[in-house]
This record gives structure tokens, C-alpha cells and sequence, in this order.
């Protein structure tokens, strides 16, 4: 069984910046995403229900890129890196290259959004 979180209007799930051992699955509700730019975190994405969320630094063990925010009241599954590793680590090599690959294509062009 999945462990559950909820969260309120204006609560933050994570933030830029934080180690990751955790990716989630957005049940019901909106989430914001947002990035530092001086003292300021400005909106740069949406997350909606049925969309996974902190799974660049959940997969590549960078920090977190973005900080995340319920919009709306939120529930969310979460998936530990133990329970995603016993799945992973069975599928092909090619698979994994294939996720890597292009985690660090996304990281890059990350790097590049200017807020």
C-alpha cells in the first residue's frame, strides 16, 4: 500500500535546491512550479492530476530544480527511491540509458530557461 500526502492552497511539497529520495503522483488538485530568480520565485509550470512530480531529482540525484506548490487542495502518492529501484533495476540496459539519456537532456535545457 502507497503512502498519501495532502496539502493545502499555498503549501509546498518541495523546494529548489533539496536532496531527493522521492518522486510523487498527483492524485487530484494543481500544483505550481517555481524557480528562484533573486529573491523572487516566479511560476514557470503547472502540474495537473495524473502527472508525476520530483522525478528529475528523483532518477538523477541532482537537487531539486524547481520548487512545487499546491495551488488547490492536493493528494498525492508517494514513491519512495526503494520501491522504484526493485522495478528498475529489471528493466533492460537500453531502458535505463534511454531514462538517463534523457534526464540529462531535460537537465540541460533546464539550465537554459530563463525565468
Amino acid at each position: 500500500m502507497s503512502d498519501k500526502i495532502s496539502l493545502k492552497p499555498e503549501e509546498f511539497l518541495l523546494r529548489e535546491g533539496e536532496e531527493s529520495t522521492t518522486m510523487y503522483f498527483l492524485q487530484s488538485g494543481t500544483l505550481a512550479v517555481l524557480k528562484r530568480q533573486g529573491d523572487v520565485e516566479k511560476q514557470i509550470g503547472t502540474i495537473y492530476s495524473g502527472e508525476v512530480v520530483g522525478e528529475m531529482s528523483f532518477l538523477d540525484k541532482q537537487p531539486r530544480s524547481a520548487s512545487i506548490k499546491a495551488m488547490t487542495d492536493s493528494e498525492l502518492v508517494v514513491i519512495p527511491s526503494e520501491k522504484f529501484e526493485k522495478i528498475f533495476k529489471d528493466q533492460p540496459t537500453w531502458y535505463k540509458a534511454l531514462i538517463n539519456t534523457l534526464l540529462e537532456r531535460l537537465r540541460k535545457a533546464n539550465a537554459r530557461v530563463r525565468v
